[in-house]
């Protein structure tokens, strides 16, 4: 707007010197500037004249926005004055509703207070009852029962009475049938010791002859079991020996085949030993023999211990006494089966 109205002004200028410059000038060239330049601030004058219209409409409708939008405004400060309105009814409600809330929650808990104390003291009053009863319930039943009791020791009181009475007449009568029937037993009581007296003195005087008999016999028996062991330890003894000396006889034999001094040297030679050493080794094999019959010794003295025991020892012991007898005779067995193989090769 300021553009346009010094547009305004120098074009009021230029027409008012133009004007003068035309009343006192004759010539023309300058008024032809004056109209160029006219023409030219005309031109720049209708820019801003369609720059003004334009923003003018633009203020316009700027304008028209602006008063809708205050009536907009103004219809919601109305709403929300309303509404402030309604708000503040709404809160004095509220506190009025919560001022009552208290009052009735107050009273409620006074009630409820109350309501427990009371509830207390019926609970108290319904377990008292309850125990009372209970109580006497238990005193009722106890009652009754030691009179169910003494009822009953009364009634079998007098049934055992009853019964002894007629026990007692009956032990009467059966105490005077005893005394007779004692008398009567005492009498036949003392003819049968007598009796059994002389049996049993007869009887005694067998039974110790017999027990004689038997511890005789069982002497025998010992005597006779001793006498078997020590002849088979005997005749056990008695192979091993010849058993020994034909092992020797069948020895010197195969010496005198050839066994000479000169046979000696010639082998002690070979050995690169001397004789005397050669002589203890060929006799190391009559240590071990002595060893053997020292242990075979012991064997029989174990033996014969062992058969000792058993005659000792209570019964039954006639199976063991058997197995202890087989295996010394399976010894002898074999025994004598050895010395009837030597004796045929040695013959």
């Amino acid at each position: 707007q300021q553009e346009k109205e010094d547009l305004q002004g120098k074009l009021k200028l230029r027409e008012h010197l133009s004007q003068t410059a035309g009343k006192s000038e004759a010539t023309p060239a300058p008024s032809k500037n004056i109209d160029s330049e006219i023409k030219q601030l005309q031109c720049k004058l209708k820019n801003p004249n369609t720059e003004t219209t334009k923003q003018s409409t633009t203020i316009k409708s700027l304008k028209n926005q602006v008063q809708e939008k205050e009536e907009r405004i103004r219809e919601l400060q109305a709403k929300i004055s309303l509404l402030e309105r309604d708000l503040t009814m709404k809160r004095h409600l509220i506190e009025d509703l919560r001022s009552r809330l208290k009052a009735n929650q107050e009273n409620e808990k006074t009630s409820n207070e109350t309501l427990e104390s009371l509830e207390r003291k019926v609970k108290a009053l319904a377990e008292d009852k309850k125990a009372s009863i209970d109580s006497l319930e238990q005193r009722f039943n106890v009652a009754m029962k030691e009179k169910s009791q003494y009822e009953q020791m009364y009634h079998k009181a007098k049934y055992d009475l009853e019964k002894k009475d007629l026990k007692l007449t009956k032990l009467e009568s059966k105490m005077i049938e005893t005394e007779c029937a004692m008398a009567d037993l005492e009498t036949a009581a003392s003819q049968q010791l007598h009796g059994l007296a002389k049996q049993s003195a007869q009887a005694l005087g067998t039974l110790q002859k017999e027990l004689l008999l038997a511890s005789d016999k069982v002497e025998e028996f010992k005597t006779f079991v001793k006498t078997l062991t020590r002849e088979l330890h005997c005749s056990v003894q008695e192979l091993r020996t010849k058993i020994k000396l034909a092992k020797k006889m069948g020895g010197m034999k195969s010496c005198k085949g050839g066994l000479t001094q000169e046979c000696l040297q010639l082998a002690a030679s070979i050995l690169n030993i001397s004789t005397t050493d050669l002589y203890e080794i060929l006799q190391e094999g009559d240590d071990e023999e002595t060893a053997r019959t020292k242990m075979e010794c012991e064997k029989d003295k174990e033996w014969l211990q062992h058969i000792q025991k058993l005659l000792e020892v209570q019964f039954p012991f006639a199976s063991y006494l058997m197995d202890a007898v087989l295996e010394k005779l399976n010894e002898k067995k074999k025994l004598v089966e050895e010395y009837s193989s030597l004796m045929k090769h040695t013959l």
